[in-house]
């Protein structure tokens, strides 16, 4: 495959990814408002890190799973019933954490290391990429190889870098806003999780 196909596909679906507010979104709007654009970029490039492996691993299933289809309905069974577990402890965290979190003072010379340990913590990561790969295979727009995924990662590592840069940089106009989807986090977490179990539940039912 082309290299600059592979690197822009990379790149447009980490940004789609990276776009959404998150906990990692909202990290990068405080941290930038208490130390500067120019410290946030060590937090961003720990999450771009970990980024990087996160597309390699969602590419390498992928591609496993495409070629191993008779296990395709055991992997839904078994998405399905975590989707269901973590959409009710969404809810859960939501209905039963009253007080409003402390903000957590980072300091400057960890920011790359704590980058990397919050956007271990990023569970959808893997799936998103997963998900999105499977459907580039299955539509044949992207042919799976060592060569192809480094350059995809590559690309994903750049397209995430570049949206949580422009959320640092415009930090100041989306505080409130994101500060509000923050608050309904869990909330929005738990119906999105759920939905998607109950669809997926119904689509294994109805085979």
């Amino acid at each position: 495959m082309n290299v600059l196909i592979c690197v822009l596909m990379g790149f447009c679906i980490a940004s789609l990814g990276s776009i959404t507010p998150s906990f990692l979104n909202l990290t990068v709007v405080k941290y930038n408002l208490r130390n500067g654009t120019k410290a946030t970029f060590y937090i961003i490039a720990g999450y771009a890190t970990v980024l990087f492996f996160q597309a390699n691993v969602g590419a390498y299933l992928a591609n496993v799973l495409m070629k191993n289809s008779e296990y395709i309905t055991l992997i839904q069974q078994i998405g399905t019933g975590i989707l269901f577990l973590l959409s009710i402890n969404f809810f859960r965290i939501y209905y039963t954490s009253k007080e409003k979190a402390k903000d957590k003072v980072i300091p400057k010379s960890k920011s790359y290391f704590y980058g990397i340990f919050m956007s271990l913590l990023n569970m959808m990561a893997i799936p998103f990429y997963f998900t999105f790969i499977s459907l580039l295979i299955g539509f044949e727009y992207f042919e799976y190889s060592l060569p192809n995924a480094l350059y995809f990662s590559i690309g994903s590592t750049i397209g995430s870098f570049t949206l949580y840069t422009l959320y640092a940089i415009v930090a100041k106009r989306i505080e409130h806003k994101l500060d509000f989807i923050a608050s309904k986090m869990d909330f929005i977490l738990g119906c999105l999780t759920g939905v998607v179990a109950i669809v997926n539940l119904i689509y294994l039912l109805s085979e």
